[in-house]
């Protein structure tokens, strides 16, 4: 009996350092497994939400703004009437740059026009930079852009006399990013070739 339990003592052996080192290494490589595929699930979730949130961020801040007055342009006399409304953009300030096309065929940015009788959610208009620029379609910081737009026929500016005259119109300007800018003037008792609508 005692040569017995004297096999199963030299049998029942703690662990050696070889075989610690070799669980704990296990151990240490199935963890930094484990965090690599934690820790990357987490930085593609929060780059998911910053996009998200940047996109949020750049549709509900303006990205244009008024530089200068509104000039209307019109036709005086006996039948008189308003052709066409100019008014002056730039970038509001920290805002990327806006691609605004050609004109309003590009879709890039659309204008409408609003009064008491009328509504025309895409009326046609030009654009020509002004002062220092680079000669794309883009509105960057230290540009600024005029648009010509054209008055449509048919609305109150263009009827008559009574009409024209001391009346309110509204224009919307929508780029395809940022919130839209809202332009809202009164014609002028007289309507003369060039007028500035304060």
């Amino acid at each position: 009996m005692k040569g017995i339990f004297s096999i199963f003592r030299k049998d029942e052996k703690a662990f050696t350092g070889l075989e610690s080192a070799i669980v704990l290494t296990a151990f240490v490589v199935v963890a930094a497994v484990f965090s690599y595929v934690v820790l990357g699930a987490g930085i593609t979730a929060s780059d998911t939400a910053k996009k998200t949130i940047d996109e949020g961020v750049k549709k509900t801040t303006s990205s244009l703004e008024l530089a200068g007055g509104v000039i209307a342009k019109g036709t005086p006399g006996d039948a008189p009437r308003v052709d066409n409304i100019i008014v002056t953009l730039q970038l509001t300030a920290g805002q990327s740059p806006v691609d605004i096309g050609t004109d309003n065929t590009t879709g890039m940015m659309v204008i409408a026009y609003t009064d008491n009788s009328t509504y025309v959610p895409d009326v046609n208009w030009t654009k020509t930079f002004i002062g220092n620029n680079d000669g794309d379609s883009v509105l960057e910081q230290h540009e600024k852009v005029e648009l010509n737009i054209t008055v449509p026929e048919g609305s109150m500016l263009k009827g008559s006399k009574t009409q024209v005259v001391n009346k309110e119109f509204r224009l919307e300007v929508k780029p395809k990013i940022g919130v839209i800018i809202p332009i809202t003037r009164v014609t002028p008792q007289q309507i003369d070739k060039v007028m500035n609508l304060k």
